[in-house]
């Protein structure tokens, strides 16, 4: 009985992280309204804090499930792939699950909640997305393929900004587009190449 009730909760609360989304794509990423998540479960509003205590839990549960979803689809796409290469193959993978999943990329990589801060938990892929990319740095650095400064702080912020730019503009002025038809996500395979430019191998 135990087992079964678990997982019954854990498909309720998958349900609600799933109307959550419905919401925020119809009102936007921060008009979350937990009255309306309940009223399209078919429950009263206080009985949907039995499966999360707060809106803000919402969003720590979506925030973890979207960072895990994304490293995971960046993970995938390197391998077979080395140094720059599998850079840019990340970069790729990481850009076709923005534009498939933009409502949860609004609340992964733009801040759009005033007042959220993810828990160390939900926040814990991010840095393994971090990690990943640096590690794909570490061997382009190791390949020639660029400068050892490339895998300090600053290249790794410079290649998070390329990439967000990109998607950023993207995202502003052609959010209906597909990945191969944006005038802005057609610039992600050049990425690897600005950035070896940026850090050139001595």
């Amino acid at each position: 009985m135990s087992d079964r009730r678990a997982r019954r909760r854990a498909e309720t609360q998958e349900e609600i992280l799933g109307l959550a989304l419905e919401v925020m794509a119809a009102d936007g990423v921060a008009a979350l309204n937990m009255a309306t998540v309940a009223r399209r479960l078919g429950i009263q509003p206080p009985s949907l804090y039995k499966y999360f205590p707060s809106r803000g839990a919402v969003y720590d549960a979506l925030f973890k499930i979207g960072q895990e979803r994304y490293l995971d689809a960046v993970r995938q796409a390197a391998r077979g792939h080395e140094g720059l290469a599998a850079m840019g193959a990340s970069l790729e993978a990481g850009a076709r699950w923005i534009m498939a999943n933009q409502v949860l990329a609004q609340l992964l990589f733009w801040r759009p909640v005033p007042g959220f801060r993810p828990s160390p938990e939900a926040y814990a892929p991010a840095l393994e997305i971090h990690e990943h990319f640096a590690t794909l740095i570490r061997a382009a650095v190791a390949r020639g393929e660029v400068h050892p400064d490339a895998a300090g702080e600053e290249g790794l912020a410079l290649a998070a900004s390329l990439i967000a730019g990109v998607i950023s503009q993207q995202l502003a002025n052609e959010p209906d587009a597909t990945y191969e038809s944006g005038a802005f996500t057609r610039l992600v395979p050049r990425l690897p190449a600005v950035f070896a430019a940026a850090y050139p191998p001595r």
